[in-house]
C-alpha cells in the first residue's frame, strides 16, 4: 500500500474523526438503492417486467404495515445502538482518560453501525410513502422489490447489531485500547520516516541561517490561539520562496499557541509582515491535539493511562505494564525508523523553512519518567521499564543514546534503592539494570 503524503494523512484523519461521514455515506447509497428499486417496481406495475416469485407480494395496506413495523423496529434500535456509544464514551472518559474519547470516535466499526440503521430506516421510510393510489381501474402502486429490500436490510442490521456489541465489547478493553494507541502511534512513526534520495543544497547553511535568524529575524505573531495541529510544509516552502526570505519555526504540531505570541521567525526581517499575511494557509490550530506530525501525543496518550492505573484509586499494575511493553516497542520503532524532514528546501536547494522538532532525547523522557514518578515502591514497574531499556539499547547506535538510556536506567535504581524496603525486591531491579549496562556495553562495542 502506498505511503501517504502528511497533508493527505491529515485530510484523511479529519474525516475520520467523526460520526456522519460514514453514516451519510450509506444513507446516500440508500438513496441510490431506492431510486433502482423503485424504478424496477414501476417497469413491473406498467407490465413491462416480471417479477420473480420470491419477492413479497401483498396489498397496499399490508405492505403499509410491514415497511411501519420494520421503520418503527429500525429507529427504536437506532436509539439503542447511541445510547451504547453514549455508555461506552462514558466509561472511556472515565477509566482511559478524556483524550481517548477521540480514539473511539474515530472507530470504523461504530460509524458503520450508525450509518447501517439511519440508511435501513431511511430507506424504510422511502419505500413506505412511495405506496400510492393508482389510477381509476387501476391496482394501487406496491413496491414489492423495495419491500422485499427493506426486509433483506433490517435482515443485515440485525447482523450489524450482533457484531457491533461484540465490537464495542472488545474495543473497550484495555490491552485492545492500548494496543490501538500503539498501532497509531507506529503509522505516525512510518509517516515520518526520511526518504533516502539526494537533496539538492545551495545558499547559506543552515548554521549560518539561525545565526542571521536570532540576531536580525522579523517575529511572526499567531494568528489564532488553540493547539497546533498541522502544518503544511510545501506551503509554507512556497511562500517562502515567493518572498524570497526564509522561515524558522518556533514550535511543533502539539505545542499551544497564543494569539500575538511570536510563532516564527523570518529572515530578512522585511519580509515578516507579508509572510505573516499567508500564515493561515499554512498551518491549522484547533482546540485539541492529534497523531498527525504529532508522536508525542501518543506516547502521552500511554503514559496517561499507565499513571491512571498506577493511581491509589485504581492500583492496577498489570495495565501499567502493558503500557510500558509498547511505550518500549514504539520506542525501538522510533529509534529505527523516524527521521522527520527538519529543513525544507525550495527547487533550487535554497533552505526555506526550519522546523521544530520534538526530540529522541524528550520522547524517552516522557515515556519513562512520569511512570517512573508514578511508579515509586513497585519493584514490578520499575523492572519492566529497565527490561524496555535493554531492549530499546539495541538500537542506541550513537554514544549519546546510549547515555540517555543509562541515565534513565540509573534514575530507576535510584528510585528502587529509595522507596523498596526489601532486599530481595531490590535485588530482582538491580539484575535487571545490570542487563541494561552489559546491552549498552555491547552495542558500544559493536559500534566501535
Amino acid at each position: 500500500m502506498p505511503r501517504l503524503s502528511p497533508g493527505a494523512e491529515w485530510r484523511r484523519e479529519a474525516l475520520r474523526t467523526n460520526l456522519w461521514l460514514v453514516p451519510a455515506i450509506e444513507v446516500a447509497l440508500a438513496v441510490g438503492l431506492y431510486a433502482v428499486t423503485h424504478a424496477i417496481d414501476r417497469a413491473a406495475y406498467l407490465g413491462h417486467v416480471h417479477l420473480p416469485t420470491w419477492v413479497l407480494a401483498g396489498t397496499a395496506d399490508a405492505a403499509r404495515q410491514i415497511l411501519t413495523a420494520l421503520a418503527a423496529a429500525v429507529i427504536t434500535v437506532v436509539g439503542v445502538v447511541f445510547s451504547i456509544v453514549i455508555v461506552t464514551l462514558t466509561l472511556a472518559s472515565t477509566q482511559f482518560g478524556p483524550r481517548m474519547l477521540r480514539n473511539f470516535i474515530r472507530d470504523r466499526g461504530t460509524q458503520f453501525t450508525l450509518g447501517t440503521f439511519v440508511a435501513t430506516f431511511v430507506y424504510a421510510t422511502l419505500v413506505l410513502v412511495s405506496i400510492s393510489p393508482g389510477a381509476p381501474g387501476h391496482p394501487d402502486f406496491v413496491p414489492h422489490v423495495s419491500i422485499t429490500v427493506s426486509v433483506v436490510l433490517v435482515g443485515v442490521s440485525m447482523g450489524v447489531l450482533v457484531y457491533f456489541i461484540h465490537h464495542i465489547a472488545t474495543s473497550i478493553q484495555l490491552p485492545q485500547v492500548i494496543a490501538s494507541i500503539a498501532h497509531d502511534l507506529s503509522h505516525a512513526i512510518e509517516l515520518e520516516r526520511g526518504s533516502e534520495r539526494a537533496v539538492l543544497e545551495a545558499g547559506p547553511s543552515v548554521g549560518e541561517l539561525l545565526r542571521r535568524l536570532q540576531e536580525g529575524g522579523g517575529p511572526v505573531a499567531a494568528p489564532s490561539s488553540g493547539y497546533l495541529q498541522f502544518i503544511r510544509h510545501q506551503t509554507l516552502t512556497a511562500i517562502a520562496t515567493e518572498k524570497g526570505s526564509v522561515i524558522r519555526l518556533l514550535y511543533r504540531p502539539g505545542h499551544f499557541l497564543v494569539a500575538g505570541h511570536t510563532m516564527a521567525l523570518v529572515w530578512p526581517a522585511e519580509s515578516a509582515p507579508a509572510v505573516a499575511r499567508e500564515l493561515r494557509r499554512a498551518h491549522v490550530t484547533g482546540p485539541f491535539r492529534t497523531l498527525t506530525q504529532d508522536l508525542a501525543f501518543a506516547v502521552d496518550q500511554l503514559v496517561e493511562i499507565a499513571i491512571r492505573a498506577l493511581s491509589p484509586a485504581v492500583n492496577d499494575t498489570f495495565t501499567a505494564l502493558t503500557c510500558i511493553d509498547w511505550l518500549g516497542d514504539s520506542l525501538c520503532k522510533v529509534a529505527s525508523g523516524w527521521q522527520p524532514t527538519r529543513v525544507h528546501r525550495d527547487s533550487h536547494g535554497y533552505v526555506r523553512v526550519i522546523t521544530s522538532h520534538v526530540s529522541y532525547t524528550r520522547l524517552v523522557e516522557r515515556a519513562f519518567e512520569k511512570i517512573r514518578q508514578a511508579g515509586r515502591g513497585m519493584p514490578a514497574v520499575m523492572i519492566r521499564q529497565l527490561e524496555s531499556l535493554t531492549k530499546i539499547m539495541d538500537y542506541a547506535t550513537t554514544e549519546e543514546r546510549r547515555t540517555l538510556l543509562l541515565d534513565q536506567a540509573a534514575m530507576i535504581m535510584r528510585s528502587c534503592e529509595e522507596s523498596v524496603p526489601e532486599p530481595a525486591d531490590r535485588d530482582d531491579v538491580k539484575r535487571e539494570h545490570d542487563a541494561v549496562t552489559v546491552a549498552a556495553a555491547r552495542m558500544a562495542a559493536t559500534q566501535a
